[in-house]
Formats: C-alpha cells, sequence, structure tokens
C-alpha cells in the first residue's frame, strides 16, 4: 500500500493545526505568557523554600498575566507577610493577591 505525498502533507498541516490550539491555557492570549507566568510561579515556590520563614507546602501560587495569587495556611502574620513580600520582589510580578488565612 503506497500513501501519497500530498496527503501524507496534508495530514500532518492539519495534525500541526488543531495541536498548536491546545498550548494555551487558562485564557492567556499566548504561549510566551504562559510560560513567563509558569517562570514567575516557579520562581516564586523556590524562594519559599529557601526562605526559613515560610512554609513553602502550606502555601500555593497561581500566576495569571503576571498577577500572582498566595493561598493556604500560615502560623503567623510574619509568615502571610513575607510570602507576600517575596512574591512582590520576583521580576515579572504585575500585582498579589495576598489570601493567605492565619491559623489561631
Amino acid at each position: 500500500m503506497q500513501i501519497r505525498t500530498p496527503l501524507c502533507a496534508a495530514m500532518a498541516a492539519i495534525a500541526l493545526l488543531t495541536a498548536s490550539g491546545c498550548a494555551v491555557t487558562r485564557g492567556q492570549e499566548t504561549v510566551g505568557a504562559y510560560i513567563d507566568d509558569a517562570t514567575i510561579t516557579t520562581k516564586i515556590k523556590s524562594r519559599f523554600i529557601e526562605d526559613l520563614k515560610v512554609d513553602a507546602s502550606a502555601i500555593s501560587v497561581e500566576t495569571l498575566k503576571g498577577t500572582v495569587m498566595l493561598s493556604g495556611f500560615a502560623k503567623n502574620i510574619e509568615e502571610c507577610s513575607s510570602a507576600e513580600r517575596i512574591a512582590r520582589n520576583v521580576n515579572g510580578v504585575v500585582a498579589v493577591k495576598n489570601e493567605i488565612a492565619v491559623r489561631p
């Protein structure tokens, strides 16, 4: 069975066109914006791990178009403030929404 070259080229073109639409998620406009947001989130989480005042496993970080949302639980107000300060000092962060709850 021999497949013609134009048919293979057409099938490859269709596959590429349909697959490229899946690359961008969460309502972002470009793949670059998604990568930038993922980079910001990774930098913040790694700085949380380096900082002895912040429990990185208790605080979630989400980034969308440069806006960072922090959520989770902190042991005290100092930990909550430190997490926000760390997030604000990362390059590319436009705004920080601090939704961290302080445990009583």
